[in-house]
């Protein structure tokens, strides 16, 4: 008996895929890094306050060490399947219904980046800081969006440097869902993942 074709490789619905596989090597590596440096963190926090010497800082850097390394790692999780479901419906019906219900989540989650995304341009207006020269206080004072005068309080960092996790924790989600839903689809052969073992919530599971 003759084996049905693959779905092909091409146009659009392969180069998401590509781009979602590009995204999530990058987001492993990221991953990575900033689990590194919150442990590395912790580590010299704790050091330093036994030796009465704290660092002052620290305590910062690694709560946003955690928020980012959370947005990536949610990113992540959702183009390998591993977020969270509950599937007390789903289990009881048929493969059919079960597909139309998966499907409808995936598009869920892509409304919900791309909503998330256009939030994210409104709050942080790049159009509205460039036409007054980039400059914060002007900014501020015609538009009262105080996002990019803002700073930290012991890094002294500026707040929006590290809130620009939210816009492209957004993009990434959305790319994400988008991929999973050309696989579930049919448009595309489900990809395995390679650095991640395990690839598929049900896996976990069982």
């Amino acid at each position: 008996m003759q084996q049905p074709a693959p779905p092909r490789r091409n146009g659009l619905s392969s180069l998401v895929l590509d781009a979602s596989s590009a995204v999530l090597r990058l987001e492993r590596w990221l991953i990575l890094g900033l689990m590194a440096l919150l442990m590395a963190l912790i580590l010299v926090n704790v050091a330093t306050r036994y030796t009465g010497m704290p660092i002052y800082w620290i305590d910062e850097a690694a709560v946003y060490s955690v928020v980012w390394l959370t947005f990536v790692g949610g990113s992540a999780m959702t183009r390998l399947r591993m977020d969270f479901a509950v599937t007390l419906l789903t289990d009881k019906l048929g493969a059919g219904a079960a597909r139309i219900f998966k499907l409808t989540a995936g598009g869920g989650v892509l409304v919900f980046g791309l909503a998330m995304l256009w939030m994210c341009w409104i709050w942080m207006d790049p159009v509205g800081i460039a036409r007054a020269g980039f400059d914060a206080k002007e900014f501020a004072g015609t538009s009262f969006n105080f996002l990019y005068t803002e700073r930290t309080q012991t890094l002294n960092w500026p707040t929006w440097l590290l809130q620009t996790i939210l816009p492209i924790f957004a993009f990434t989600l959305s790319l994400h869902a988008a991929a999973n839903l050309v696989e579930d689809l049919g448009w595309q052969p489900k990809r395995r993942h390679a650095g991640f073992p395990v690839s598929d919530a049900e896996a976990v599971v069982n």
